[in-house]
């Protein structure tokens, strides 16, 4: 199969912890020709939607760090190739976030004639931190807003500590935790998130949502699902200090055993992922709550991996090939 990787670059990729490498691992290792692609090289010519890619193929059979030493050499090629996209027979879209929609909008057209993981579609839905609020009853209270005065209200009304979260940014980057009890500096940061020296349509909105306690203590659960099935999770405990559990934050992995509560999350939100086409998406949850959906670019195998001395790769590989015969068959 022809398999593409659109994502950042890749000298920016710590091989031995990221998902997307040992995804791209995994396909070399089964002969599958890998390309690999950023956003700008989408482009439209005569009405066909063409990517410039390079063909990061390489021997089989070598270990991860050799794997990824041959990648950087295959860069410093000088050709590119320049496909038609519907060429390929999968691609995985792994550029973290923020989504470049431009590059959505060109892959749009062709979303039905190459299995894309996740599709185009799913990713622009389920990229806002807005996607749980189609699952109401297992999410923390939760409320947006760009008035920073309506947001103290909130605060206050709600008489504990809650979690700020700017809409568009990833790997905890901006999440505060703040509290009626510092009422200065929550006036203040309120209007500094919402940019409130800005004209009112102008402003940033934001997310204030229930500080669960749980998390200092037990920090949280990251569940990877593949095709609405439980793929894989870990526990995800913060770091002395902090109330982040996400490991770019510094947080730290530990071996979990999904729950049966954690189990009945997944099937509350499973129907709707597929529907959207968010086939492998990772989960968090803290308690029995679901805080958020990742499906732009999940991660979390590798450290699963070595916690439970699995290869979750090959799973998710098995289930691109079984997609692609089945798309061939039609």
């Amino acid at each position: 199969m022809n398999i593409g990787f659109l994502m950042d670059r890749l000298d920016s990729i710590n091989p031995e912890n990221e998902t997307t490498s040992h995804l791209m691992y995994e396909c070399n290792q089964r002969g599958h020709t890998v390309f690999f692609l950023e956003p700008h090289d989408v482009y439209i010519r005569k009405n066909e939607v063409v990517a410039r890619m390079r063909n990061i193929t390489v021997p089989k059979g070598l270990s991860m760090k050799k794997y990824w030493r041959a990648l950087q050499s295959c860069l410093k090629r000088e050709e590119l190739i320049f496909e038609t996209v519907t060429d390929l027979d999968a691609l995985f879209l792994r550029k973290n976030p923020p989504l470049v929609y431009q590059t959505m909008e060109f892959l749009s057209s062709v979303n039905n004639r190459v299995f894309m993981i996740n599709n185009t579609r799913g990713q622009i839905l389920g990229n806002s931190k807005l996607y749980t609020l189609n699952f109401q009853e297992i999410i923390p209270e939760t409320h947006v807003s760009r008035d920073p005065n309506r947001l103290t209200k909130i605060i206050d009304d709600f008489g504990g500590a809650m979690v700020v979260k700017p809409l568009q940014r990833y790997g905890g980057q901006g999440v505060i935790k703040v509290s009626v009890r510092d009422r200065e500096n929550l006036i203040s940061l309120t209007n500094y998130y919402v940019r409130a020296f800005k004209a009112y349509p102008e402003r940033e909105p934001i997310m204030v949502q229930e500080y669960l306690d749980g998390v200092k203590r037990e920090g949280d659960v990251r569940i990877l699902m593949l095709n609405g099935k439980i793929l894989g999770a870990m526990r995800r405990k913060p770091r002395k200090g902090d109330f982040r559990t996400n490991i770019h934050a510094g947080a730290r992995a530990y071996k979990h055993a999904v729950t049966q509560k954690e189990k009945e999350i997944c099937t509350a939100i499973k129907g709707r992922l597929v529907e959207d086409g968010l086939f492998f998406v990772g989960i968090d949850i803290i308690g029995d709550k679901l805080v958020e959906i990742n499906c732009v670019s999940p991660g979390g195998i590798p450290r699963i991996n070595r916690l439970n001395k699995v290869k979750l790769e090959a799973e998710v590989i098995d289930f691109i090939e079984r997609k692609v015969e089945g798309i061939k068959k039609r």
